[in-house]
């Protein structure tokens, strides 16, 4: 048997794998910039759901099984499987003790140019937040709505409990065949969720606002538009294996609905950090000002509401002893 190891930054984890792959005899090499060779039969991703989502958007094509680790104990969608229960996972890798689950992805094109698949979710926002975009959607060419709002969602089954939940879209079954499109903060009070089937092909069209818009690809990536977004099921899933048998689809939603239940009591700043460290994973205080814009101040009496809750725990750095890392524990 032999494996690739693809990791961003985590030197430590990497030998930690390494380690216990040659204490069971299984071949190892570190996936770079090449192809993936056909003599690999498995791809360990280290960093979480974080790593898994890069990875894919790094190897769109590849239908080779991916195991995605967590390096600490936070639970994840992606990632099931954190670092020390690694080496107990590995005679059942060994023997094909496990599942696997082919997550459909969205394929992307901006304005005739394709990009990378999303794995989790595609969005249209303004360059700066709370301007109104105005666009019209079509699906299998048919014009649906005509719409002004803060910005438009198109998301996987999977990626529909994270920025789709927040927007108000509903979660959906992952092993449901369909996309759920989501106006966020529309001008029309009726305007609702759409959900269509995996193989339609989706249209945002005539695109515009006062400033620049943009396509967000899984929260990570921003993309210029001028006019035209088109959304349709990628040709190649991502196949994710699975070692647990109660890391269950309905496991996964019930955690997510009693996490909602609790945000509805919580500051918004404590909301947006929460959700940040969801859907990121683990981060430093800086990198959580960062991403979420909010002040210094503010981020400090966010993560000491979390952290005195117990919805976020804190971790010295391995790389920078003088760096704490935020992250969600993982559930009991």
């Amino acid at each position: 048997m032999k494996v690739a190891i693809y990791s961003q930054d985590q030197e430590q984890t990497v030998k930690s794998v390494k380690h216990s792959l040659e204490s069971h005899g299984i071949e190892s090499v570190n996936l770079g910039k090449k192809p993936l060779g056909k003599d690999i039969d498995y791809v360990i991703v280290t960093g979480g759901d974080r790593g898994v989502r890069k990875y894919f958007h790094h190897v769109t094509t590849s239908a080779i099984p991916v195991l995605g680790i967590n390096e600490y104990e936070s639970s994840g969608f992606l990632a099931q499987t954190d670092l020390k229960q690694f080496p107990i996972y590995l005679n059942r890798l060994k023997k094909g003790d496990f599942s696997i689950e082919a997550l459909p992805r969205v394929g992307v094109k901006i304005d005739g140019r394709q990009i990378y698949p999303a794995l989790n979710d595609v969005a249209i926002f303004s360059s700066k937040s709370a301007i109104l975009v105005e666009h019209v959607l079509r699906v299998n060419g048919e014009e649906l709505w005509h719409d002004s709002s803060d910005g438009l969602i198109v998301s996987t089954p999977i990626g529909s409990s994270a920025y789709s939940m927040s927007a108000g879209g509903p979660t959906i079954y992952q092993n449901s065949k369909v996309f759920c499109i989501v106006s966020v903060n529309s001008l029309d009070i009726t305007r609702r969720p759409l959900i269509v089937p995996e193989d339609a092909l989706i249209e945002i069209d005539d695109i515009s606002s006062s400033l620049r818009c943009e396509v967000v690809i899984d929260g990570k990536d921003r993309f210029k538009i001028d006019k035209t977004l088109v959304c349709t099921k990628f040709s190649q899933p991502a196949n994710v294996i699975r070692m647990k048998k109660d890391s269950t689809t309905v496991s996964a939603l019930a955690k997510k609905v009693k996490l909602a239940d609790e945000l509805l009591n919580m500051p918004p700043s404590s909301k947006l950090l929460l959700k940040t460290l969801e859907y990121e994973g683990s981060l430093t205080q800086k990198e959580l000002a960062e991403k979420t814009l909010l002040p210094d101040r503010t981020v400090r009496l966010a993560l000491s509401h979390l952290l005195e809750k117990g919805y976020v725990k804190r971790r010295v750095s391995l790389r920078d002893t003088r760096q704490r890392i935020y992250e969600i524990p993982k559930s009991s």
